[in-house]
């Protein structure tokens, strides 16, 4: 065991009390038990680091590691929807304290990077809402603590990309100016109608700050997210990894990476604000979504960052979508819910909300019930929202590098 840093006994004070855990852990005796050892070692450091500490941190430091395993197994087991939030949990508390018996065996760059991913992996796999009262306040603080250093593996700059300049381009759907809340809904919301929203994010410091590619490194890059590989995730060579943002952000937008033979990666549709507070500050949540009657439901934030020629095939969704531009441009396809049985839908369950189509390269021969669907493009520019209600269909591809925002609303 190393010597204590201060700073690091300060943040086992974080760390959950078993008092503050054992109703979620009920019915899991196995749990019980290795995270009580746990949670006890760490209370007990806090006011011993005798040589029989050191003992018993090797076995505690076992079984949290095994614990670990085992529900990583667990949720690797199925489909992971059809997991237990109690698994989940578990799995999240599980990597918190492996997160200190790590730091407290050897404190170095190389395990700081691997506790880091950890971290990650207990919100992302884990399930840390609401988990114990100082979580949220856990997980910043290592974070911060674990960051520190994060620059030295960053040590080349990355571009500030280009202003895209504003253009003149095709719209086959309405356009409103800044329309107020209660033109919003009458105009669009109750109409249903897609809608291309102008002059409504201007406020938001993310247009000004994310083309600067060295701040989001700054702010997210030590962070690791789900990484879609490929350009389109209904082709065959599709896949998905986690992976560092600093890794992905210099494959890339890295400079001479353009000129090569890369494959394209696409991070879309990940909730990147709650992982990363620090970004969802440059943001604000459009007054637009709280405009339905039931106004308390949440609102779900996903991120689609990636470099041109990301795409996202013909598709629905079943909530109302407003899809903000911070920067690039997207060239977007819709059709209607009423043409739904004219546009090919993939009979497999995972796809079942996706099209066959190729939206941009209509192929009448293989698909003749086309012919029956009216479609409709516009350009996403910078500072642009589109309104997009349930069930209609849309085909989106980036024209430039782009960072988009997505608003899924009731």
């Amino acid at each position: 065991m190393v010597t204590v840093k201060a700073s690091l006994l300060e943040l086992t004070k974080l760390l959950p009390h078993f008092v503050d855990i054992e109703e979620t852990l009920e019915n899991e005796v196995e749990a019980r038990y290795v995270l009580k050892r746990a949670a006890d070692h760490f209370e007990k450091l806090q006011l011993d680091s005798s040589k029989e500490m050191e003992e018993d941190e090797e076995e505690v430091s076992y079984l949290v590691q095994a614990l670990v395993d085992k529900n990583w197994e667990r949720i690797h087991s199925g489909h992971f929807s059809c997991v237990s939030l109690t698994i989940r949990k578990i799995y999240a508390l599980g990597c918190y304290f492996k997160i200190f018996f790590l730091l407290l065996e050897k404190s170095s760059l190389e395990q700081h990077e691997q506790c880091s991913t950890i971290l990650d992996e207990a919100q992302l796999l884990g399930c840390t809402d609401n988990l114990y009262v100082k979580c949220n306040e856990l997980q910043a603080a290592l974070m911060k603590y674990l960051d520190v250093d994060a620059p030295k593996m960053s040590p080349t700059p990355l571009p500030v990309l280009d202003a895209v300049q504003r253009r003149v381009s095709r719209c086959d759907i309405p356009q409103l100016d800044a329309p107020s809340i209660i033109e919003f809904r009458a105009s669009c919301y109750d109409a249903l109608q897609p809608t291309l929203l102008l002059n409504t994010i201007n406020h938001w410091p993310a247009l000004r700050k994310w083309r600067d590619l060295n701040y989001l490194l700054k702010v997210a890059g030590n962070r690791t997210v789900p990484i879609e590989i490929g350009s389109n995730y209904a082709s065959d060579e599709w896949s998905q990894q986690l992976v560092k943002i600093r890794d992905f952000l210099y494959r890339q937008f890295g400079e001479g990476n353009q000129t090569v033979n890369l494959d394209i990666e696409y991070l879309a549709q990940h909730e990147l604000f709650a992982q990363i507070p620090a970004l969802r500050a440059d943001i604000c949540v459009p007054d637009y979504c709280s405009v339905s009657a039931d106004n308390t439901s949440t609102v779900d934030i996903k991120a689609w960052l990636g470099p041109k020629n990301t795409i996202s095939p013909m598709h629905t969704d079943p909530k109302h979508n407003l899809l903000c531009q911070v920067f690039g441009s997207k060239r977007i396809i819709l059709a209607a819910p009423k043409d739904t049985e004219n546009l090919y839908a993939h009979e497999t369950e995972f796809l079942g909300n996706t099209s066959q189509i190729d939206a941009a390269n209509l192929d009448f021969e293989s698909f003749p019930l086309l012919r029956r669907v009216q479609f409709y493009e516009l350009l996403l520019q910078p500072g642009d929202c589109l309104y997009l209600p349930p069930k209609w269909w849309h085909y989106v591809r980036s024209d430039t590098p782009s960072f988009s925002v997505s608003f899924w609303f009731e």
